[in-house]
């Protein structure tokens, strides 16, 4: 037995299948895994053997991992590369080309160094006494971590507060927090026990990912205990400890890159999921649904509104007052064939809503216990928990059978009528009882151990319906609830969010965290979800920011029955078609980084510092973020506000959107902030890709022009565009192209370069290249010829003409 007073004494094996084993005669043991020269692996495992269940989290490059899950001891995908290893009676030290582990063989205490600036330096080690819990105190998981001062810590996904989660405590437990404060509520709606550590001084730091799917807790430095110094640390209710380490030298994104891959391909959804998409509870609640449905599309056309899709609300599937996931009430919705056939026809898409708890009085719920499909009592009864207005059963996604059930369902009820994709909503599985069981694959176990479990096989297997029904489109799904590796699957929002303007400021930075933390096809209930409806001001504000948000969704229950619609407050309709026109505008620059995120693991959204880790100043708390390298968005989050300062990052200048003025990096500046122009500047050396064509509701066009901002001086700016037909999965055979922009500058000139490539057919003939007017240097173009040259709001745009 181990003790406070005698800790265990490790002894280091023979290293074996790239695993290096420290053993003690007390029981506890401790696994090394060197699987990246920026990716090492501890697994501690306290009385010598695993408890923890098989990993969903870890696909190195993957698509995804099996259904049943992925062994722990599962090394593919790694590069496996050489190491240094010594070990002395006191140390053992594993040296990889960017890290070193030192492991204190009395005790296990681990620290670690990263080489930088060609020394190395320590940038985090284990607590002095009682790092871990070999069975010294109960069964739960613990790690205690040495506190640093003036560490940052950012991540652990979708949390409220400040983006810096230094001295805070987090519950990662999945709950329908509806209503919550986007500054304070804890827990939330995901499970991401992910987080980096950044050193802002020396522009190096780390992430930490502990592969848990249990009940945790992170204390980011808000305890304090004067026998331990200054700690922070992490519990979780059950498992092992088994944890990631990822170097992240010189920005944190490389660690937010590495740990994305680590967890798997991010899914590359159909464009039109990132177009505008209508939702509110409020027309499927009411009796005459099918009717209030239809009135949206002309209310769309009436305001010229674009829209691609609209979330359909569970109230379709109401018997009485309460909701029964696949049914279809055919007194609101008479004819479903009609219903969905008439919104394609108008070019929008519905995402149909499900809930994974069947209530006791479902009209399928007997045959379902029957069967043995949902999670049950020790004793085989159903375990009931509490949903909505009623008590149910949750669906076992850990049983084989169900999983197929579910996919059936999502077939015949939903996708044969023409629904083009389901939203998975109300699946935070919310298991209390120690009691109820989950079938595992065939290895029991109680439920409430790996809730978050269910969550993600559940919209895998919405997925897989999705794929089978639709072999060659690519999937859209889009998820509330979540853990680790729902980017493979999903699109997610922040849940049902409180209206008011602390929101609109909290949930800016709960998407950055997200985004953090490997998810990054990510929005929010536009207009705020729950309490009292959104003012004219507070609404187009928030339409303002959703604009930048990979998710574009306005989505509303409000207290008094009114409907958060684009044409809610008639004096800023027009204004807010032109801010979704703006969003369709910017479309081709989203759709690339939605294509970086799946191709490069490149975080969509990302606040200044991440880009600029070398400026002091993008580390003080501010409203702006980073719409991929190139757009920094700065919404207005505060009310009355008619002007927004913004400081820009230094070491690069910055040019307006809306007037071509140019602005040099380092300085605050003061932009007007009109109801209809967000304020937004494109970085020096980049270019954006736009959709400049005339747009309206019934009719779409497309034509393809590049924003640049180049270089004062020498240098070359540059920005590219992925095309290909934004709906199938012909992208993964090589059917795509891209579009190479360049304006390389020197004092006197601007050498215009437009190159296309790839298999995909070039799209079109002519480019528009937009150039700031005030820019006085002689314009040439290196490829095709310039046809056309015209001037709006500052720019100067060539029309270039391809060989």
């Amino acid at each position: 037995m181990t003790s406070l007073l005698h800790p265990p004494v490790f002894t280091v094996g023979t290293p074996g299948d790239r695993c290096i084993r420290l053993t003690s005669t007390a029981g506890p043991v401790i696994e090394i895994f060197v699987l990246e020269d920026d990716i090492v692996r501890v697994r501690v495992l306290p009385d010598g053997s695993a408890h923890g269940p098989r990993t969903w989290a870890i696909a190195p490059g993957l698509d995804d991992v099996p259904v049943e899950g992925r062994d722990r001891l599962d090394l593919s995908g790694f590069t496996l590369p050489a190491f240094d290893l010594q070990h002395d009676a006191e140390e053992l030290h594993v040296t990889t080309a960017q890290v070193r582990l030192t492991v204190a063989l009395h005790g296990g205490r681990c620290s670690w160094a990263m080489r930088h600036d060609g020394e190395w330096r320590r940038v985090l080690q284990d607590r002095a006494t009682q790092a871990y819990n070999f069975g010294w105190w109960d069964q739960r998981v613990y790690h205690y971590l040495q506190r640093e001062r003036g560490e940052i810590y950012i991540g652990l996904g979708e949390r409220a507060g400040s983006l810096d989660r230094a001295n805070q405590r987090y519950s990662m437990v999945n709950v329908d927090a509806m209503g919550y404060s986007a500054k304070t509520t804890d827990p939330l709606y995901k499970h991401i026990p992910f987080y980096l550590t950044w050193q802002r001084d020396a522009t190096l730091g780390f992430g930490l990912f502990y592969d848990t799917l249990a009940d945790c807790t992170f204390d980011m430095g808000r305890e304090l205990d004067n026998y331990h110094g200054h700690y922070r640390h992490f519990i979780a209710e059950n498992g092992d400890l088994d944890y990631y380490f990822i170097a992240s030298p010189d920005t944190p994104l490389a660690a937010v890159r590495r740990f994305t891959w680590l967890t798997g391909r991010p899914a590359l959804m159909p464009k039109w999921g990132l177009g505008y998409s209508g939702s509110t509870m409020s027309y499927t609640d009411a009796p005459d649904a099918q009717q209030q449905m239809g009135e949206f599309i002309e209310r769309c056309a009436e305001h010229d509104i674009l829209c691609d899709s609209f979330h359909l609300s569970s109230g379709y599937t109401s018997i009485g007052a309460k909701r029964y996931v696949f049914n279809w009430n055919r007194d609101k919705f008479p004819d479903v064939d009609g219903f969905v056939q008439g919104y394609l026809e108008h070019g929008v898409r519905l995402c149909a809503n499900i809930k994974p708890c069947l209530l006791r009085d479902h009209p399928q719920f007997d045959a379902a216990h029957r069967d043995g499909l949902l999670v049950c009592s020790r004793d085989g009864e159903p375990a009931w928990v509490q949903f909505w207005d009623e008590v149910g059963a949750y669906l076992d996604f850990t049983n084989p059978n169900a999983i197929a059930w579910w996919r059936s369902q999502v077939t015949d009820a939903l996708l044969r009528y023409g629904i083009a994709s389901t939203w998975n909503d109300n699946n935070e599985f919310e298991f209390w009882s120690p009691d109820a069981i989950a079938h595992g694959f065939g290895t029991p176990f109680p439920a409430r151990e790996a809730k978050v479990l269910q969550t993600m096989l559940m919209m895998r297997a919405s997925r897989d319906a999705q794929r089978e029904y639709a072999p060659d489109s690519r999937p859209f799904l889009v998820s509330r609830s979540g853990g680790v590796g729902m980017h493979r699957y999903v699109q997610t929002w922040s849940g049902d969010n409180y209206t008011s303007w602390e929101t609109l400021r909290y949930n800016l930075k709960m998407g950055l965290g997200l985004a953090l933390s490997g998810i990054s096809n990510i929005g929010h209930d536009i207009g705020g979800f729950s309490g009292p409806a959104p003012d004219a001001e507070l609404f187009l504000r928030w339409v303002q920011f959703g604009v930048f948000m990979p998710r574009f969704s306005i989505h509303s229950w409000n207290d008094d029955g009114t409907v958060n619609e684009p044409w809610m407050h008639p004096e800023v309709t027009n204004h807010i078609s032109g801010l979704i026109k703006l969003r369709y505008r910017l479309l081709p620059y989203l759709y690339h980084l939605l294509w970086q995120s799946t191709a490069s693991y490149e975080p969509i959204l990302r606040p200044t510092f991440a880009d600029f880790p070398h400026d002091g100043a993008c580390y003080a708390e501010n409203d702006d973020m980073m719409v991929g390298a190139a757009l920094l968005a700065a919404p207005v989050v505060e009310a009355g506000a008619t002007q927004r300062c913004v400081t820009l990052p230094a070491g690069s200048r910055w040019v307006s959107y809306w007037t071509a003025e140019t602005f040099d990096g380092g300085t605050t500046v003061t932009l007007p902030a009109p109801w209809d122009q967000p304020p937004m500047l494109v970085r020096e050396g980049h270019a954006i890709p736009l959709n400049v064509a005339e747009q309206h509701f019934a009719h779409r066009a497309d034509q393809r022009a590049f924003l640049v901002a180049p270089f004062a001086n020498a240098g070359t700016a540059s920005g590219e565009c992925i095309e290909d037909d934004g709906k199938s999965e012909a992208w993964r055979n090589g059917e795509y192209g891209t579009w190479t922009v360049s304006v390389t500058s020197d004092a006197n000139a601007l050498n215009v370069s437009v190159q296309w490539s790839g298999r995909f057919a070039r799209p079109f003939e002519r480019v528009e290249v937009w150039l700031p007017a005030a820019d006085s240097r002689t314009i040439a173009c290196v490829t095709g010829r310039i046809v056309n040259e015209a001037h709006e709001h500052g720019w100067k745009r060539l029309t270039v003409e391809l060989d």
